[in-house]
């Protein structure tokens, strides 16, 4: 049972730090990436779809993402599907591909890209210390239905503890390197 715990605390700790990395992928530094355009949504014939699904996405430079939608007639919506994402990306149409340059970023806006993940962080780390009371809540329900004894739960709880400082060192490390990737000019 407690074997149980610790394996499903892991789990859902990892999950975080998971969601935490893909969230910092979104935030845009100067560089293109095409991780950049995964969540933005094409009117497809009535529907709201990915981009990803009506339109092939590539790197054309360090600094440009190419997008060439699969059907001609998707171009149009293609376009002002990203100007209009909250990414502040100003596409150009070429014939049938779509270029999408990454503008530079000024000193103001690095700042508050990073409030936002710091922001980003805090929310990791909280998500963490919840899972880790949840865990020391089955322990003590455990303890008080008698399936395991006092010194068995401390040990666990310590051992939880460990298991949480472990991710929030680890969701501290994500945040810096961010960080440094954002200041970088």
């Amino acid at each position: 049972m407690i074997a149980e715990i610790k394996k499903t605390t892991e789990q859902k700790m990892q999950k975080s730090l998971d969601a935490l990395k893909a969230d910092l992928g979104k935030v845009r530094t100067g560089r293109a990436h095409t991780g950049l355009l995964d969540h933005v949504m094409v009117e497809y014939y009535g529907n709201p779809t990915l981009i990803t699904q009506v339109a092939n996405v590539t790197l054309v430079d360090a600094r440009t993402i190419g997008v060439q939608p699969w059907e001609k007639s998707m171009v149009g919506p293609v376009e002002r599907a990203i100007r209009d994402s909250d990414l502040g990306l100003n596409p150009a149409t070429n014939g049938d591909m779509i270029r999408v340059p990454m503008p530079m970023l000024t000193e103001e806006r690095r700042r508050d890209l990073i409030k936002v993940i710091k922001a980003e962080g805090e929310t990791a780390k909280v998500a963490v210390r919840n899972i880790r009371r949840d865990a020391n809540n089955t322990l003590k329900d455990a303890l008080k239905s008698k399936e395991i004894a006092e010194d068995e739960e401390r040990r666990t709880q310590d051992e939880i503890q460990k298991l949480t400082d472990r991710f929030v060192a680890e969701i501290d490390k994500a945040l810096v390197a961010k960080e440094a990737d954002l200041m970088a000019v």
